[in-house]
């Protein structure tokens, strides 16, 4: 863990350390560039991450438009072979924190300590201070300790003992649950769930996926994990940083926007949707909806970009009435339902 001067409780002690000044930001690159950068990270991790091509673009969507990701899935997937094979792609700093019911807020957003040399309290960072962060199986953690994670989300700082230290950009948080096992587990509420741009399923590889998983991972080799050493490094921080910024400035037509706005709109008065999304989930639907437009190698947004990218902005922000959980329904049914009668613009 990192170590930095905490400001003096008492008068008359050392000031802490001025800030290092902040690197000079990459200049920000034209659409062509933006789409070539994004296909290489696309297949640099696919050279790690084989198959589920859906979940690695929707991980690629969030990274575009400097939102969060909840993943969903049974254990043994590739969630966090696919964290890491991005870190290693995009030259980016990885930590990896095992949420457990003992797990305290501390231990991951770190905490203030006193030196008994100097006389003075330093404050100790957590893993949190990363560019990607793999919250992995964050709801075996109380919602104290989930919540620590809340302002980091949210506003890109952690506060110790009443200071902010703000986090260097690009900042990813993934955090994973398995949708099986609900024993020892703490469902995540509604504030924390909001925070995350997209909800992403992972389900089990295609057959002829899985095969070449396999042969990856056995042949020749005692270990049972990929070797990462063979992802290429394509982009750097200041890159993603970048991309992120030329992501913003896609152009979103007015009508797409409300079309947007009328599909979570709708989330709020649907038969069968108890609590519906609120304009967090407008934001984030039109956020993502850029980055969709760019993984398909346009500069602008169609209501077909919004559409696609739905389902996995929303279906973490709407709660079902008991009758719909009851027969079977899933979110993803109602959305489905929901989809096919919000009007898209035709123009």
């Amino acid at each position: 863990m990192n170590e930095t001067p905490f400001p003096p409780a008492l008068p008359g002690e050392a000031p802490a350390a001025a800030p290092a000044p902040a690197a000079a930001p990459a200049p920000a690159p034209g659409n062509a560039e933006v789409i070539e950068r994004v296909e290489r990270i696309r297949e640099a991790v696919g050279q790690a991450f084989i198959g589920q091509a859906d979940v690695l673009e929707q991980i690629l969507i969030a990274l575009l438009a400097g939102g969060h990701v909840l993943i969903e899935g049974v254990p043994g997937l590739g969630k966090t072979l696919l964290v890491r094979a991005l870190a290693q792609a995009l030259e980016l700093d990885y930590a990896r924190v095992q949420f457990t019911p003992d797990l305290m807020p501390s231990d991951v957003s770190g905490h203030a300590v006193y030196d008994p040399k100097t006389e003075s309290f330093k404050i100790r960072r957590g893993p949190v201070f990363t560019n990607l962060l793999l919250a992995d199986e964050i709801n075996r953690a109380p919602a104290k300790t989930q919540s620590a994670l809340l302002e980091v989300m949210q506003e890109g700082q952690v506060t110790i003992e009443g200071k902010a230290f703000p986090l260097n950009p690009p900042f990813l948080t993934l955090a994973t649950q398995n949708p099986v096992e609900q024993e020892g587990t703490y469902p995540l509420p509604e504030a924390q769930l909001d925070r995350f741009l997209l909800k992403v399923l992972i389900d089990y590889p295609q057959l002829e996926d899985e095969k070449r998983m396999v042969q990856a991972i056995t042949v020749g080799r005692t270990a049972g994990d990929f070797d990462l050493s063979q992802v290429p490094r394509v982009l750097s921080g200041s890159d993603v940083v970048a991309l992120q910024k030329a992501v913003a400035e896609i152009t979103v037509d007015p009508q797409v926007i409300d079309y947007a706005v009328r599909i979570v709109a709708a989330t709020r008065k649907w038969p069968g949707i108890a609590l519906g999304a609120g304009p967090r989930g407008s934001i984030a639907l039109v956020r993502a909806a850029r980055a969709q437009a760019v993984l398909s190698g346009r500069d602008f947004v169609t209501p077909d970009d919004v559409r696609e990218i739905a389902k996995p902005a929303l279906r973490h922000r709407i709660t079902l009435a008991p009758e719909l959980q009851i027969e079977g329904q899933s979110a993803d049914d109602a959305l489905t339902a929901l989809l096919a009668k919000v009007e898209a613009p035709r123009k």
